[in-house]
């Protein structure tokens, strides 16, 4: 029998990706990181937390994370 190899992760997707119990994936929201002292604190507030990635990105996501797909 053929030996099967296991498929790596890609790290870089890994550290910015997770995974709920439910078995959804999260992302961080953009634009957090810095030129803040010009934005509102609204705006700043409602970039906070994570958000659920878009069914369109979640194909590319469970190629790089294999883990994901189960």
């Amino acid at each position: 029998m053929a030996k099967k190899y296991k498929i790596k992760t890609k790290k870089a997707a890994a550290k910015r990706y997770r995974v709920t119990g439910t078995g959804k994936v999260q992302r961080r929201k953009s634009g957090n990181r810095h030129l803040l002292a010009h934005e509102r604190s609204k705006t700043k507030r409602s970039r906070q937390g994570h958000v659920v990635v878009s069914g369109s990105d979640l194909a590319k996501i469970k190629i790089m994370i294999p883990g994901i797909g189960k």
